[in-house]
């Protein structure tokens, strides 16, 4: 009976169900258990208009950081591991809109992303580089 009695206790319920319930609970130190990449840096807030060749590898920043936006010159190395840049080849010369907030839905093309307020509200990549 003492056993059914402490099973229905809210407590062992909720440690039960939601382990994590009760560490909310706990006075602990805040620890980063994320396996995600970084979130990449606003380099702009607008895009870069491209002039693209046919057939050459292009590797778009996808991380913000890189002083040749935007294209890849590799920081994401030092500054943003676990992100890599996106490579492309385009089919034939064209003159594009590349994204330059790093938040599109059609990587490596402008979507307008850069209009909504969370970008237009955020700091700019060597804005936050400064402050840090």
């Amino acid at each position: 009976m003492n056993i059914l009695r402490s099973r229905l206790d809210p407590a062992w319920v909720r440690s039960t169900l939601n382990p994590w319930a009760m560490m909310t609970s706990m006075s602990c130190s805040k620890v980063m258990l994320s396996t995600l990449p970084p979130e990449p840096v606003i380099a702009s807030k607008k895009p870069y208009k491209v002039e693209l060749v046919g057939g050459k590898r292009y590797s778009w920043c996808t991380c913000g950081h890189s002083k040749k936006q935007p294209f890849c010159d590799g920081s994401h190395k030092t500054k943003a591991q676990g992100l890599a840049p996106l490579r492309f080849v385009p089919e034939k010369d064209s003159t594009v809109w590349l994204c330059g907030c790093k938040y599109t839905n059609n990587p490596p093309f402008c979507d307008g992303t850069h209009k909504s307020e969370f970008i237009q509200c955020s700091p700019l990549a060597e804005e936050s580089d400064v402050k840090s």
